[in-house]
């Protein structure tokens, strides 16, 4: 501590340091959280795995099996499986802590909104990660497998390669799903007007096919089944939007005798 300090400086010098130890704490707790998970999982990664992988190994023909080309694979996959389902499963006590670290600088009108928000985005997060297990994935890998027959190949993936694909597609799936989220905060914070968002949806339908073709493997049916939930998503969320329209533009959209 300098001499030439103001009490109004130390005073804003302590707050930060006690956020930041609060921020710290609660990191700690969420890191906790998700590693008692994964050690109470981790004696059923191998049967994790391979339920993380039925998709694949239905789709392979009579005798097709995975492989492992690394020699760590078949140990590291499987943990790192593990560890996707102790996150996904231990998530409610990250946002949790998250909530409570960003509270208490929100208004009352602002908590109200958050909180089923972030309820809203976890639960369409894991819809659309399983929307992606129970729809894309049997679609796209019996779709693919049905071209190695006519080429004489054998389809066998790398564990490893699978991971980074479903990952991938999780990921991809489970943002594709929050195209409502978005578009309400967009609309109840003010930054776009729902006439605005309705004026660009031609637009909106041609990037969620761009944005398909990029995450999305190289063919057709994958590119539809991202594309198609993407748009009606969007569409969902101009309905919900409406319930959310600020009162201050519309009073502002009223136009003064």
């Amino acid at each position: 501590m300098t001499e030439n300090q103001s009490p109004e400086d130390l005073g804003q010098q302590e707050s930060f340091l006690s956020h930041l130890f609060e921020l710290r704490d609660r990191v700690v707790k969420s890191v906790l959280a998700i590693i008692v998970v994964f050690v109470c999982l981790v004696y059923w990664a191998p049967d994790i795995f391979h339920l993380f992988a039925q998709p694949l190994l239905q789709a392979l023909p009579a005798g097709g099996k995975m492989i492992v080309t690394d020699v760590t694979g078949s140990f590291f996959v499987p943990m790192k499986v593990t560890m996707l389902v102790a996150f996904l499963i231990a998530l409610p006590v990250v946002m949790y802590q998250l909530w409570a670290f960003i509270a208490p600088g929100l208004y009352l009108h602002e908590r109200k909104l958050i909180l089923p928000l972030v309820i809203s985005s976890y639960t369409l997060f894991l819809i659309g990660m399983a929307f992606a297990y129970f729809l894309v994935f049997p679609t796209v890998f019996k779709f693919m497998a049905s071209y190695n027959a006519p080429l004489g190949a054998e389809m066998s993936t790398d564990i490893d390669n699978y991971l980074s694909f479903a990952m991938t597609t999780f990921l991809a799936f489970g943002i594709t799903f929050e195209v409502p989220v978005v578009v309400v905060v967009l609309v109840r914070m003010g930054i776009v007007s729902l006439a605005k968002l309705r004026e660009v949806r031609p637009y909106v339908i041609v990037g969620a096919f761009v944005i398909s073709a990029i995450v999305t493997p190289p063919d057709v049916l994958s590119q539809l089944l991202l594309a198609v939930p993407m748009t009606l998503l969007y569409e969902l969320g101009l309905l919900i939007a409406r319930l959310y329209v600020p009162k201050v533009t519309e009073e502002e959209a009223t136009p003064t005798p």
